[in-house]
C-alpha cells in the first residue's frame, strides 16, 4: 500500500521541495499551507503521517497537533515537526503533545524521507515480546495494542506504546538513551537524547500513580523495577 503523506508549511518553497521528494521516494502527497486546512485533511484523508510546520499562520503547528492528539481518529497519526533551530522549547513541547519526531531547518530531503519511513515503520513494528505483559497495576497487551492501568484503558501514541513494551520487556534491566533512541526510534547514531526523556515523562504522566515502576538511572537511562514500589 502506498503511504499518504501530509505536507503542512506556509512556505510555498519548502511545501514545493516535500512534496517533490515524497513523490520520487513513491508516497501520495497532499499539501496545504495553514492549520485550519490541515485539520479539515487530516480528518477526511487519514494520512499515513503528517510532516507539521510549527510556525503556520492563524493556527500554529502546536495547537493542530494538540486538536490531532486529542481526536480518536486521528490520535494514531506520526506527526513530525518542522522546526527552526529558534523553536528549542516549542519542540519539547510538540513532543510532550504526542508528536513522534521532529527535524530542525535547514534540513537535507534524504534525512527527511528516512524520518518518515523509520516512523512509518515504527507504527507496524512488533518488539520481540510475549504477547501480554503485566507489572503491578500496568497491563500491556500485544494483540489488543491496548494498555490497562488498573483496569482502565489508558490512550498511548505508537512510539509511547513500543517504549513501555521494551522497558517492560526487559523490566530490572537499565536502558541507555543511546540504545532507546536506537530500538524505539531507530536512530543508529547519537542525537539529541532529550527526545528520549521528554516521551519518558508523557508516559509517566499517562500512567499515574503506576509512574513509579519506571525508574531513573541518573547519567544513564531508564529501567522498570522488577518490584513493587513502596
Amino acid at each position: 500500500m502506498q503511504h499518504k503523506i501530509l505536507v503542512v508549511d506556509d512556505e510555498s518553497d519548502v511545501n514545493d521541495m516535500l512534496v517533490l521528494n515524497l513523490r520520487a521516494a513513491g508516497f501520495q502527497v497532499i499539501a496545504v499551507a495553514d492549520g485550519a486546512a490541515a485539520l479539515t485533511k487530516a480528518r477526511s484523508d487519514l494520512p499515513s503521517l503528517i510532516l507539521l510546520d510549527l510556525m503556520l499562520p492563524e493556527m500554529s503547528g502546536l495547537e493542530v497537533c494538540k486538536v490531532l492528539k486529542s481526536e480518536p481518529a486521528t490520535r494514531h497519526i506520526p506527526v513530525i515537526m518542522l522546526t527552526s533551530k529558534a523553536e528549542e522549547v516549542d519542540k519539547i513541547v510538540g513532543l510532550e503533545l504526542g508528536a513522534d519526531d521532529y527535524v530542525t531547518k535547514p534540513f537535507s530531503p534524504r534525512e527527511l524521507i528516512l524520518r518518515v519511513n523509520r516512523s512509518l515503520r515504527r507504527g507496524k513494528e512488533k518488539t520481540p515480546t510475549v504477547e501480554k505483559m503485566t507489572i503491578g497495576d500496568i497491563v500491556l497487551d500485544h494483540a489488543r495494542h491496548e494498555v490497562l492501568v488498573k483496569g482502565e484503558p489508558v490512550e498511548l501514541t505508537a512510539t509511547e506504546f513500543k517504549l513501555l513494551a521494551l522497558l517492560m520487556d526487559r523490566r530490572g534491566r537499565v536502558q541507555g538513551r543511546d540504545r532507546l533512541l536506537n530500538d524505539v526510534w531507530g536512530y543508529e547514531s547519537i542525537i539529541d537524547t532529550r527526545t528520549v526523556d521528554t516521551h519518558v515523562r508523557r508516559l509517566r504522566e499517562k500512567l499515574g500513580d503506576t509512574a513509579s515502576y519506571i525508574e531513573t538511572v541518573r547519567g544513564v537511562g531508564y529501567r522498570i523495577s522488577e518490584a513493587t514500589p513502596a
